[in-house]
């Protein structure tokens, strides 16, 4: 039971990437491929459908998280704490971005709103590769499940390092790339013309550092962590995460190049997978790894909740989770196709 709910809440946090990673990354690019007030308009109304509903699967895996494996959720909650306020004051201040410049009728005020939900959102990605970068790397866990982290200290992986070093900064730069990536490509398979032109250039242009930061990051990982391929070699067939990694990669180029949108899109969501189901094969069985003691590392066993409140939890997340891709099936059904751009005042989604 402890592994099943170990795959569920990974799936979960797969599933938050996936979805709402390309709204992350489109508003990345918002002020880039947008040059007008109808443009930016127009990639706001690309995610305006949905974008609030992808934050969800945050909750659901948070919430998840709290129930299964307490202990886990307790100690990185409280050594995270800084970060996590950073967090959720970006995830604020993106909502209100978006909400307000869409309601806004002073140009003055549209940049202003068009400027917070870029920069929250390129900073948003960041935070979520750094924070990816910390659970892989290990962090300095007491006996006692518990453990502090300055937001840097000399930048150096060690026993005693800080939230931010140069791993878990190149791990935010992977995120970013990735994600604005992933954004691009959404934003060309929803657009058309001018703004569909310049969305795909900047896939183009960052397509190459992507692949240069995956094997970068692999490498770097392998160098600090070389324990991370123990359940490689005791289970060979984990080896084909990395080969659907580069292989997304390689179609993803593909695709675009065929001018494929869906297809390269498509490819993206199997890269994002693919990297976060592969830190998750690593890991198992641990979920925070120690960097100083590897005895104090927290586990699905050491963490985990009682049994017969697992076995419960399961029937309703079984509910629970059909709704949730029932609303979501519909939900992507009714907004599909491109998107027109944006005319007269640009209000709403």
């Amino acid at each position: 039971m402890p592994t099943l709910w170990f795959l569920i809440v990974a799936l979960m946090l797969v599933a938050y990437v996936v979805l709402d990673g390309f709204d992350l990354g489109a508003g990345a690019i918002h002020l880039i491929v947008g040059r007008n007030d109808a443009e930016r308009s127009t990639v706001i109304r690309t995610i305006g459908p949905v974008w609030d509903g992808n934050e969800v699967w945050l909750l659901a895996a948070g919430g998840a998280l709290y129930f299964a494996f307490p202990q886990l959720y307790a100690s990185a909650f409280s050594g995270f704490y800084l970060p996590l306020m950073m967090v959720l004051w970006l995830l604020m201040l993106r909502a209100i971005g978006i909400e307000f410049r869409v309601h806004s009728t002073s140009p003055v005020w549209k940049g202003f709103f068009d400027t917070i939900f870029s920069a929250g959102s390129i900073l948003l990605a960041i935070f979520y590769g750094a924070a990816l970068g910390n659970v892989v790397r290990g962090v300095p866990l007491n006996s006692d499940g518990y453990f502090f982290l300055a937001l840097w200290t000399n930048w150096r992986v060690g026993p005693n390092p800080g939230i931010l070093d140069w791993y878990t900064v190149l791990s935010g730069v992977v995120a970013l790339v990735a994600l604005t990536v992933h954004g691009g490509l959404y934003v060309t398979a929803k657009t058309e013309g001018t703004l569909n032109e310049r969305a795909r250039k900047v896939v183009s242009l960052l397509w190459p550092l992507l692949a240069l930061v995956t094997v970068f990051s692999l490498i770097a990982t392998i160098w600090i962590r070389p324990d991370v391929l123990t359940n490689y070699k005791a289970a060979p067939l984990g080896y084909l995460i990395p080969l659907l990694v580069f292989g997304s990669l390689i179609a993803l180029f593909f695709y675009h190049a065929k001018g494929k949108e869906k297809a390269a899109f498509f490819c993206s969501c199997l890269y994002l997978a693919g990297m976060l189901g592969g830190a998750a094969f690593a890991m198992y069985p641990n979920l925070l790894a120690s960097s100083s003691n590897a005895a104090n590392n927290l586990t699905i066993a050491n963490s985990v909740t009682g049994s017969y409140g697992m076995k419960v939890a399961l029937r309703w997340w079984l509910v629970g989770i059909i709704i949730a891709i029932g609303y979501f099936a519909f939900l992507y059904r009714m907004f599909r196709g491109k998107v027109a751009t944006a005319v007269g005042d640009g209000h709403g989604y």
